[in-house]
């Protein structure tokens, strides 16, 4: 134990007296936050929604119609007919559907008659970008069904969209907190840990290693110990200046339980990402080759990880890569947390696979660390 607390105490130490590494790692996701949530912009693709048909008639089945065409033409949703309306609003919470269309029982009847007919949109409002996207292609199909059905009076229907936001009014901004967290704890974990251990080679500090009774395990471990130290701090300061920036007090939002759930998220993202990097970098002895590498890293597990644009809009072969992704786990796992007021239940599966990808990371970082010249 001595020896693990004296590789922890000397990281810890080497990163506090490097306050431009400390000021970057806290900065740039905050510059991100404030670019992308200002600038960025694109098409959605198959977004996934569930509609519940209680009436069953001829001016329902030509709704259907209407969302098949949208589904096979632009292909912007994803349209699910589901029968079990409890079950599809549970999948709108979990974040299994984007939006839930209700089709009321007396749909056909008032279009019919020629008075108003509303179809019911429950929207998930926590992925602002989603929700806007499916309220605009559903109720841009509203035109057509109101000029195809006229009634015997020679009136025009009014077919109307009555939209339902789950959750309180969230701006795009707002919805890339859980991004730039994540990428602060991947810069973290970029600049402590395994790094500090390359540049201990590239300085031949750790060739005195070799002169201490300091196993593989205690160097290994001690800096993986400081380096989530460390990044837990810098999450924690990124979430709570991100808040600020954008007008999302989630001291407001959250339950000690929600907040309690998210430390957890955040300590085992932490984990993952820094045994990760000790299987990447393990036997790397150049710090240039880990700039290159943070490069790459970054764009491959931050970008598809949904934290900009939902994963079902992807191609399949990036949508495959994004469910082995731990950073579209934690991503998921945070938007419940901070956005939806989510229990254990709806993040249960995150924390199992980060839990999962964190302990054999860190395993697997063990057996790659080379104690040796």
């Amino acid at each position: 134990m001595s020896r693990f607390l004296a590789i922890l105490e000397r990281d810890l130490r080497k990163f506090i007296r490097n306050p431009l590494v400390v000021a970057m790692s806290l900065l740039m996701p905050i510059i991100y936050l404030v670019i992308l949530g200002n600038s960025f912009q694109g098409e959605l693709k198959r977004l996934p929604i569930a509609v519940i048909d209680l009436d069953s008639g001829p001016h329902s089945d030509r709704v259907m119609e209407l969302l098949r065409t949208i589904e096979a033409g632009p292909r912007t949703l994803d349209v699910r007919v589901i029968s079990d309306q409890g079950f599809a609003m549970q999948g709108l919470r979990e974040g299994v559907f984007k939006g839930v269309l209700i089709i009321p029982e007396d749909f056909s009847r008032n279009v019919i008659r020629g008075t108003t007919a509303e179809l019911g949109l429950y929207l998930d409002n926590a992925e602002t970008i989603s929700a806007n996207t499916v309220r605009a292609s559903i109720a841009g199909a509203l035109p057509e069904l109101r000029d195809e059905f006229i009634s015997i009076r020679e009136e025009r229907t009014q077919t109307r969209l009555r939209d339902i936001e789950l959750y309180r009014k969230i701006d795009y901004d707002q919805t890339l907190i859980p991004g730039v967290v994540i990428m602060a704890i991947f810069l973290g974990a970029m600049t402590t840990g395994a790094f500090n251990m390359v540049m201990d080679k590239f300085l031949g500090v750790e060739e005195s290693y070799f002169l201490t009774p300091l196993t593989k395990r205690d160097i290994v471990m001690g800096l993986i110990a400081s380096g989530l130290l460390i990044t837990t701090l810098l999450a924690l300061l990124v979430l709570f200046f991100g808040s600020l920036i954008s007008g999302l007090y989630i001291w407001q939002l959250m339950t000690p339980v929600s907040f309690f759930l998210l430390i957890i998220v955040i300590i085992l993202s932490t984990l993952g990402l820094q045994g990760l990097m000790f299987m990447i970098m393990g036997r790397i002895n150049h710090p240039r080759i880990v700039g290159v590498l943070g490069g790459f890293l970054n764009v491959i597990l931050f970008f598809p990880s949904g934290a900009i644009y939902p994963i079902e809009s992807f191609p399949g072969w990036l949508k495959a890569f994004a469910w082995v992704n731990p950073e579209t786990y934690s991503v998921h796992a945070m938007r419940a947390l901070l956005f939806k007021g989510a229990g254990l239940q709806a993040v249960e599966a995150d924390i199992v696979y980060l839990s999962i990808f964190a302990v054999a990371s860190v395993a697997l970082g063990l057996v790659v660390f080379k104690r040796a010249l």
